[in-house]
C-alpha cells in the first residue's frame, strides 16, 4: 500500500536526488523518492552521460559516499565481468577507458549499484520509490510547502505527497516554478551579478544547449543505417548561430580561424585498437585533434578477455549534437525543442553512417549500430536529454564567477564559512547557448559549496538538491558535474535531517554559528569533505 507521507520528499531521482535520499535515510528518517523515468541516476543513467570529474578525484575533492559509489562501480566489473588480468589489477579501473571520465561505465551498471545502495532502505520500509512519476502541482501555505501532487506517466493517476521537508532534485527545477519559489534561468546581466564574464543584458531563455545522447557500437561489414531523418538536410547543413566563422553543424571541424582554416578537427576511428592504459584523463591535454570514439566510451573491449565484446560501446554526447535552437523550458514552444534535440541526434547518427568523411577517403560507417539494450530504451537514444541548465533558485547566497575563477582568484577560490562540500572541474564549461552565443570559458579553482546557496531567500522547507542551487549561468558551468551534484544532494539531505532532529529550519542553521558548526560536524562525521587539502593538489 502506498504511503503518501514521509519525513522528507525527494522529488527527482537523478544523481543529486539519489545522494540526498541516502543522506536522509542514513540519518534515520523516511523518504519518498520520485523519478519521472524508469531509471534512477539522472545524468549518469537515463541521460547516458558517464561520470565527468576532475583531475584530483582519485585523491581528494569528493565525499566518502561518492568514493564508495565509484569503487562499487569498479567492483561490479571485477566481480561479474571477464576483465583482463591487467584491468582487474588496476586500482583505478576505467571499464570504458574514456578520456573524459576516470570511471566510465555502462549506464545499467550504474543503475544496478544505485539500486543496490537503496534496496536495504526499501526493504526496511523507510524508503518508497515512485518511478515514472512527475510533479504536477505544489501546495503551499505562505512560506511553507505543504504537499507535492505527482502524476503517474501514462496513467494520469494523481497522488498528493506530504513531508516536513521537500527537496527539489528535478532536472529542470520544476518545483520552483510549480511552487512559486523565486528562481532565475538563462543568462544574468553584469549589472545584476557583477561578474566580469556576464553579458550586458539578461535573458532568461538564453540557456546552454541540451544534448540528447545515444549509444552505439560498430559492426564492420554490416549495415545498420537508420532511416533518413525527415529534417536531415536542415541539421546537416546548418551553420550554428554561435559560430564565429562559418562551419557546418555536422562536421568533424568544430572550430576555424578568421580565414576559415580548421583549428580544431576531431578524429573518429570506430575500429581503433587503442591501449586503455594509455588514455590521458587530463582534459587540458586534449589538443586540436581530440578523438571522438573513445571520448565517452563506456565499454573498451580491450579491458575484457579477447572476444567477449566484439566492439567498443560509445555514448555520443558531442558538440555536433549540442542542440541550441531553443530551450527546454520557459518558452511556449519548449516541447518542440525536446523533439528537435532528439532529431538533431538522429541526424548526427545518420551523417556518421552515410556522409561523414573517413580517413581512407570514403564516406560513412554503415556498421555503426544503435544499442537500445544499453540505453534501456526501444531506440537506443537516452530516456531524457542531458540538461546543462535548469531553473536556479534565488538563494541566500549566489556563487559568482569572481569567487571561483583562476583569473580573478589566483590564490585560490573563496573559502566560505558555511561550506557544506567541495567541487572542481577542468573548466568553467559554458556550452553554446540557445540565444546564439558562444561565451568564453575560463578555468576554476578547486571550490567549496556554501550552505547559503542551498537556502531559499523566502521558502522555509524546500531545499534545492542538484544543479538548481544558487549559482549563476557562469558558475553553473563548474557546479553541475557529477561529483558536485552528488555533494549538493548529500548536503541537502543532511540539512533536512539535521533540521528534523534539531527542530530547526535551514534559515536558522545558516544564521546561527553554533547550529552551522553542528551541521558541518554532522557532515564531516558522515564522510563529507568540506575543505580542500591544498597539499594534495600538486
Amino acid at each position: 500500500m502506498l504511503d503518501t507521507n514521509a519525513d522528507v520528499l525527494v522529488i527527482g531521482g537523478g544523481f543529486g536526488g539519489v545522494s540526498a535520499a541516502l543522506a536522509v535515510l542514513r540519518r534515520g528518517y523516511s523518504v519518498i523518492l520520485t523519478e519521472q523515468t524508469a531509471w534512477l541516476g539522472g545524468q549518469l543513467t537515463s541521460q547516458l552521460v558517464p561520470t565527468d570529474e576532475h583531475i584530483y578525484i582519485e585523491r581528494t575533492g569528493a565525499n566518502q559516499s561518492y568514493r564508495d559509489f565509484r569503487e562499487a562501480l569498479r567492483d561490479h566489473y571485477r566481480r561479474w565481468y571477464p576483465l583482463t588480468p591487467a584491468a582487474r589489477a588496476d586500482a583505478h579501473l576505467n571499464p570504458g577507458a574514456a578520456w573524459v571520465s576516470p570511471v566510465s561505465v555502462e549506464p545499467r551498471v550504474a543503475l544496478s549499484v544505485i539500486e543496490s545502495m537503496l534496496l536495504p532502505y526499501e526493504a526496511s520500509g523507510r524508503l518508497q520509490i515512485l518511478r515514472r512519476t512527475r510533479p504536477v502541482a505544489v501546495e503551499s501555505d505562505g512560506d511553507i510547502v505543504r504537499a507535492v501532487v505527482v502524476e503517474g506517466i501514462g496513467t494520469a493517476e494523481r497522488t498528493t505527497l506530504t513531508g516536513t521537508y521537500v527537496l527539489d532534485a528535478t532536472e529542470l527545477g520544476e518545483l520552483l516554478e510549480l511552487g512559486g519559489v523565486e528562481f532565475t534561468s538563462g543568462r544574468e546581466s553584469q549589472a545584476e551579478t557583477g561578474e566580469p564574464g556576464a553579458a550586458e543584458t539578461a535573458d532568461p531563455t538564453d540557456m546552454q544547449g541540451a544534448t540528447w545522447c545515444f549509444v552505439m557500437d560498430h559492426r564492420a561489414g554490416e549495415d545498420h543505417t537508420i532511416d533518413r531523418p525527415a529534417n536531415y538536410e536542415r541539421y546537416r547543413d546548418a551553420i550554428p548561430s554561435h559560430a564565429t566563422t562559418p562551419r557546418r553543424q555536422l562536421s568533424f571541424v568544430t572550430a576555424v580561424d578568421a580565414a576559415g582554416a580548421p583549428t580544431v578537427t576531431y578524429g573518429f576511428h570506430p575500429d581503433m585498437d587503442d591501449d586503455p592504459s594509455a588514455i590521458d584523463l587530463d582534459h587540458h591535454h586534449m589538443g586540436a585533434a581530440p578523438e571522438l570514439w573513445n571520448y565517452r566510451r563506456v565499454t573498451a573491449r580491450r579491458q575484457f578477455t579477447p572476444g567477449f565484446f566484439a566492439s567498443d560501446i560509445v555514448v555520443v554526447n558531442w558538440l555536433q549534437n549540442d542542440y541550441t535552437d531553443g530551450p527546454l523550458f520557459g518558452v511556449p514552444d519548449a516541447q518542440q525543442h525536446w523533439q528537435g534535440a532528439k532529431d538533431l541526434s538522429a541526424a548526427t547518427l545518420y551523417w556518421l553512417q552515410t556522409e561523414a568523411a573517413r580517413p581512407d577517403g570514403g564516406t560513412g560507417w554503415p556498421g555503426l549500430r544503435l544499442r537500445p539494450d544499453v540505453a534501456g530504451t526501444a531506440d537506443g537514444f537516452a530516456m531524457m536529454p542531458y540538461v546543462r541548465e535548469s531553473r536556479r533558485i534565488r538563494a541566500r547566497k549566489t556563487i559568482l564567477e569572481q569567487e571561483v575563477s583562476l583569473t580573478y582568484r589566483p590564490e585560490g577560490a573563496v573559502q566560505y564559512r558555511d561550506t557544506v562540500g567541495t567541487g572542481h572541474y577542468f573548466w568553467i564549461d559554458r556550452h553554446p547557448t540557445t540565444g546564439g552565443h558562444s561565451y568564453p570559458g575560463s578555468l576554476p579553482q578547486p571550490f567549496e559549496i556554501p550552505l547559503g546557496a542551498l537556502v531559499p531567500q523566502r521558502v522555509r522547507n524546500l531545499i534545492p538538491a542538484c544543479k538548481n542551487i544558487g549559482t549563476t549561468q557562469i558558475t553553473n558551468g563548474c557546479y553541475r558535474l557529477h561529483p558536485v551534484e552528488w555533494s549538493i544532494g548529500e548536503a541537502a539531505g543532511a540539512l533536512a535531517a539535521f533540521c528534523l532532529r534539531e527542530r530547526s529550519e535551514p534559515h536558522a542553521v545558516l544564521d546561527d554559528e553554533g547550529r552551522l558548526d553542528d551541521l558541518q560536524d554532522d557532515l564531516t562525521r558522515g564522510g563529507a569533505q568540506l575543505r580542500w587539502n591544498r597539499s594534495l593538489l600538486a
